[in-house]
């Protein structure tokens, strides 16, 4: 155990630098030059997970409010990197040398410049406090020290000593969330009130994701799945936390006498911004669902609430006590009876049967019922399921209408697979969002989606006058 002790004494030693925010020594095992090929490795795959959104003129605007703040940080040598992801997920994040993110979905719930640029001003605080290399050097310590002390120490080199040291390593690791996210507000503040924006702005920011999450903890109970609770920004504490409240104070004596807000400026930005999904995932209007790539189209009950998600295609019943879901089954390989009798297993009744003269196969088992459909040498499963059998059978005349929807996008169809886009219009006497949810094309939940976008969530209204984000 001694030696065990004196190994990770000198490696952390010899892993001390200088933090470039606090000027104090910190543990960290690569070089800033590491860092950099880090950040620049890994942006490659970023890139190819979510893509790179399509508007230059966004790209650019995100830009140079990016740059604007990082000139102010802590490290403004550093070559900074913005980028916004084209992706629905409310997020933002960076990786170690200057490499950060924004996904369109985040744009979409943000309503000025200064909401902007508090966003990308805490995540450039991760970056020159260097958080992720923190973090991973940590990790990388606590496997190492492990690994030569067993060396010295054969007795060491056993599962428990090894799940002891996982466990701690993983509460050190832990115990960074929440001090690392105070420090990236406040170091945001700080860079904030220095670009002559309103630290503030993260207190508005806060809650219009608090909101969001709220909104869509609804919506998961419905779907039947875990909420999609934000896990960066601001995760970790209320907009109500003293000591936020603290940190974004420090900022205010940085602060000039005039800030810059600008709403304007920024809704001008998103105009036209893509909402939710993409037309390469596929959309949704009118509980129909439309994929152009995978060319077909299929029709869920009127009443039904839908979600397309990155995987599937879900619906679920106005009670709940029902859910459909459709998912791409890979090569149509053998006949969808084949295929049918493979996915069912043992047990199940199969049927060979058409729809919409495709070949297709029913399969139903003691919880649940469901449809292979071959269109285009590509299999397609549909399948439902109750919380009872019960359930179930209330509604099956409706499941079994919606397998019996699915048929071959014609070009007509085709014309109708746009994305929802965002548009800013002035309100006039009289404008309610639940008067404009009426002509959105959000469906059944558009009137929240309208207040959350215009930070008037849960019951605001728009004045005449005010300019504010509708979606069509």
């Amino acid at each position: 155990m001694r030696s065990l002790i004196l190994v990770l004494a000198l490696a952390l030693l010899a892993g001390c630098a200088q933090n470039p925010v606090s000027g104090q020594n910190d543990f960290v095992m690569m070089s800033e030059s590491q860092e950099i090929a880090i950040g620049r490795q890994n942006d490659a795959q970023v890139k190819q997970q979510y893509h790179v959104y399509e508007s230059k003129a966004l790209q650019d605007y995100v830009n140079a409010i990016g740059q604007r703040l990082a000139k102010q940080s802590h490290r403004p040598g550093l070559q900074y990197r913005f980028t916004v992801l084209d992706s629905p997920e409310v997020n933002a994040f960076a990786l170690p040398g200057g490499y950060v993110y924004i996904t369109r979905g985040i744009l979409a719930y943000l309503n000025s410049e200064a909401e902007l640029a508090a966003v990308l001003g805490h995540e450039i605080g991760h970056v020159t406090a260097r958080h992720g290399v923190r973090q991973q050097s940590a990790a990388q310590a606590a496997n190492i020290g492990l690994t030569i002390a067993s060396i010295f120490v054969p007795q060491l080199n056993t599962p428990g000593v090894s799940n002891v040291v996982n466990v701690a390593g993983g509460a050190l690791l832990s115990g960074y969330g929440r001090e690392h996210e105070l420090e990236a507000d406040r170091l945001g503040a700080q860079y904030l009130a220095r670009s002559a924006y309103d630290p503030q702005a993260i207190i508005k920011i806060l809650r219009v994701l608090k909101n969001q999450e709220l909104e869509d903890i609804e919506l998961a109970k419905q779907e039947g799945r875990e909420p999609r609770r934000y896990s960066g920004l601001f995760a970790t504490h209320p907009d109500n936390d003293t000591r936020l409240k603290e940190v974004i104070g420090e900022a205010n004596k940085l602060t000039p006498a005039t800030t810059f807000e600008g709403r304007a400026e920024f809704l001008k930005a998103i105009e036209g911004l893509v909402f939710n999904d993409n037309s390469e995932q596929g959309v949704v209007r009118n509980n129909r669902f439309y994929h152009t790539d995978l060319g077909m189209v299929l029709q869920f009950p009127e009443s039904w609430q839908v979600h397309n998600l990155p995987d599937a295609v879900v619906a679920i019943s106005p009670q709940g006590e029902a859910k459909m879901q459709m998912t791409a089954g890979g090569k149509a390989e053998g006949t969808p009876l084949e295929y049918a009798q493979r996915l069912a297993g043992y047990g199940a009744r199969t049927q060979a049967t058409e729809i919409n003269s495709l070949p297709a196969a029913l399969f139903e088992s003691s919880d649940s019922i469901g449809w292979v459909i071959f269109l285009n040498k590509q299999a397609f499963i549909l399948q439902a399921k109750g919380k009872t059998r019960q359930n179930l059978d209330a509604h099956r005349n409706e499941i079994a209408a919606a397998a019996r929807s699915f048929h071959a996008i014609t070009a007509e169809e085709s014309k109708l697979v746009k994305p929802l886009t965002i548009h800013v219009i002035t309100a006039r006497i009289g404008d309610t969002y639940a008067k404009l949810a009426r002509n959105s094309s959000l469906g059944k939940s558009a009137e929240s989606y309208l207040r959350l976008i215009n930070a008037q969530y849960p019951g605001g209204e728009p004045q005449p006058g005010q300019r504010i984000k509708i979606v069509e």
